[in-house]
């Protein structure tokens, strides 16, 4: 079927009005942060922890404090944000019949989506409104890459990428890799947090402590590796599919192939040899940095079986 023109001049409107409601809503959250008191509660053994206002009941005059209304106005904007941006997936899809997540413009847009959700998700479960506007950046710029370096006018799939795997494989992928951006984001915080309770203990702070940081981010990408892990998985199945073997050392399978060793090292060094703080967060963003590899640099720049970048 032909690509329907006006539905995809229509996903790509919407995209950019999310994209603008995502730099509102980092914007409110930056005001939040910057402007609203600390508070300060105690610990065991007598300790004080700096934690934002936003972390922990406060009185009602601070909730209601233009800082406080500021933060509130982000979190409505980010899910104006999710709702154009869920508008956009799916209208692109209908635009070219098909799963909305066919070339790296497309992935790039899906990933973002779901990282916006997971922090939505975990925003109902516990009070890290602190994280927004740092969430917010790298998802804003993320699209930016998406929808000018990045960009392909919908089009139907390529040959390689028409299987039923591409909604098994590639969800697998797309969801750890949008979960696991939020990981990455909660460990750079630890490590500036961390960096700057070891200089200044003293100095007030509107981060909750590097400890509830460090935890925060085990716990996203503890959650982002099994569904990696299947995610590797059934890409091993399909080549089984397409090209009659499970394992070819093709250049995106060995670098998923190295994601998943670091992300395993980091959950296994935290397990068993208590590994915890700077040392496991450096290994955290080592893979990090291996799955932008995996998705980015094999696609653009090294020829390979998995080369559908569509740029």
């Amino acid at each position: 079927m032909p690509v329907d023109v006006s539905l995809a001049h229509t996903s790509d409107t919407l995209l950019f009005w999310a994209v603008v409601a995502y730099v509102l809503a980092m914007v409110g959250y930056f005001v939040e942060f910057a402007f609203r008191r600390a508070v300060v509660r105690p610990i065991a053994g007598g300790a004080t922890d700096t934690l934002p206002a936003s972390y922990v009941p406060a009185r009602a005059s601070d909730d209601r404090s233009v800082p406080a209304l500021a933060g509130v106005v982000a979190v409505g904007l980010t899910v104006l944000g999710w709702s154009l941006h869920n508008a956009s997936v799916v209208t692109r899809g209908l635009a070219a019949h098909r799963v909305p997540w066919g070339n790296m413009y497309e992935f790039s847009s899906m990933v973002c989506l779901i990282a916006v959700t997971s922090f939505l998700y975990l925003l109902t479960r516990q009070r890290v409104r602190y994280l927004g506007g740092f969430v917010m950046l790298p998802v804003v710029l993320y699209l930016g890459l998406a929808g000018t370096v990045l960009y392909a006018p919908a089009a139907p799939l390529v040959p390689a990428l028409n299987s039923y795997w591409i909604k098994i494989h590639v969800v697998g992928a797309m969801t750890s890799s949008g979960i696991f951006m939020l990981g990455f984001v909660c460990t750079l915080l630890f490590l500036w947090r961390s960096r700057v309770e070891s200089r200044y203990p003293d100095r007030p702070s509107r981060f909750p402590s590097a400890a509830a940081l460090d935890r925060v981010a085990y716990r996203v990408n503890a959650f982002a590796f099994p569904i990696w892990t299947f995610a590797v998985m059934a890409g091993a199945v399909w080549a089984e599919a397409a090209w009659g073997r499970y394992w070819g050392w093709d250049p995106k399978e060995t670098w998923s192939f190295i994601t998943w060793v670091i992300y395993a090292g980091y959950l296994h060094a935290r397990a068993t040899a208590g590994w915890k703080g700077r040392r496991a967060a450096y290994v955290a963003i080592a893979g990090f940095t291996s799955l932008m590899v995996t998705y980015y640099a094999v696609n653009i720049w090294i020829a390979g079986l998995h080369s559908y970048a569509g740029i």
